[in-house]
């Protein structure tokens, strides 16, 4: 077995449904992030072995082939979708990680495509003659009604169980989007997609706006509201992984590679699904013998602001590391992207600081499933 490495890694801005990329396919998102991140890796299309992406909406079909194809890979290069929902885009990862250690590959695009803006209208079929169409907007997640709630209810459930008042999530949220507008993106981290250049959401979000508005689910001290909430939105994010750092043109220096410790994916509770993440972040940490506060930099899905809460504090991660530049609050959760989103953003901070720092990143998707990746900057080549 040999060591898995991301050795690029790229983004799209985030853009909120029915926005700037309102009229874009979700391959047509991801094409271009693809290209890109071949280009800092110093590789050529033929050198990718296979391309695997999250998604979550697009309704069937496999877009991992059709942004295989648009951004011009060989018509060899196998591709497949995985659906994990928001977990999706770190699972890839995970996926390409093990062919690259075992030696099924040599390099892998992995990462997640999403776009609520383009995603199909849904109607489950007639059961018989004379019926009609029933619309829904969301699949089952559990098998067992009772055991499968609204996510949005969830979250407030779970505010109200842990008695995190929503003072407290609004405070969470304006600190997001304040992170968020006082850091520039990184150009290496950004491609720049039907001239947005950054996130679109991101805005100046005070605690009195935050008091003005209605809970979406819950009470008024401890429901979840529109600032609390992540919007739907349109992105996507990729990362080339390796099973040698050196690889890709000898004129072409890959600054800083970042080691790829760790990819656990893992089931939990799906009543409330925002604790998923805790369990696979966790068992991470210990099996590589790191302590919560030895993390540098940690990258948490922030889908609903008790979430992140909730995972920060039983993880035991150090809140002044968790999402530096701002979280999903502040730009959007394009479902299967998000979590592609997190890695890209990991691997950015992580080059930015010293060899040896410790990356994690973590999310949970419905159905009670939660994701988590350890990354370890690495040195110069």
């Amino acid at each position: 077995m040999t060591d898995a490495f991301i050795i690029a890694g790229r983004r799209t801005p985030v853009a909120v449904r029915n926005g700037a990329f309102r009229e874009l396919e979700a391959w047509e998102l991801a094409a271009p992030v693809v290209e890109a991140a071949l280009d800092d890796a110093g590789l050529r299309p033929d050198q990718v072995d296979e391309v695997i992406l999250g998604n979550a909406l697009y309704g069937g079909g496999n877009p991992a082939r059709m942004t295989s194809l648009a951004a011009g890979l060989p018509v060899n290069v196998p591709a497949s979708t995985v659906d994990t929902q928001c977990c999706s885009g770190i699972d890839t990862i995970g996926l390409a990680a093990a062919k690259v250690t075992s030696g099924m590959a040599n390099v892998v695009i992995a990462g997640g495509l999403e776009s609520y803006s383009r995603s199909p209208i849904r109607q489950r079929r007639p059961k018989s003659a004379g019926d009609v169409p029933v619309a829904y907007d969301s699949p089952p997640f559990s098998p067992w009604p009772e055991h499968d709630p609204d996510m949005i209810a969830s979250a407030a459930n779970l505010a109200a169980q842990r008695c995190i008042r929503r003072s407290a999530q609004d405070a969470y949220a304006v600190e997001s989007h304040r992170r968020a507008g006082a850091q520039s993106e990184s150009p290496e981290e950004i491609v720049a997609v039907a001239g947005l250049h950054a996130d679109e959401f991101t805005r100046r979000l005070s605690p009195r706006l935050c008091a003005r508005l209605q809970p979406l689910e819950g009470d008024d001290d401890f429901g979840v509201t529109a600032a609390t909430t992540a919007v739907e939105a349109d992105a996507a994010a990729v990362v080339v992984v390796t099973n040698d750092k050196a690889v890709g043109a000898p004129s072409k220096k890959v600054r800083r590679p970042a080691r790829l410790l760790g990819v656990k994916a893992q089931g939990g509770d799906t009543a409330y699904p925002a604790l998923a993440p805790i369990a696979p972040a966790v068992e991470l940490l210990t099996q590589f013998g790191i302590a919560p506060q030895e993390v540098t930099v940690t990258e948490m899905m922030e889908a609903f602001a008790v979430q992140a809460m909730v995972c920060i504090e039983e993880i035991g991660l150090e809140p002044s590391r968790v999402n530096c530049r701002g979280g999903a609050l502040a730009w959007g959760h394009p479902i299967g992207a998000s979590g592609a989103i997190l890695a890209v953003r990991l691997f950015h901070a992580l080059r930015s600081g010293d060899p040896g720092d410790i990356g994690l990143a973590a999310i949970a998707a419905a159905g009670g499933l939660g994701s988590a990746m350890l990354l370890q900057a690495e040195g110069g080549r």
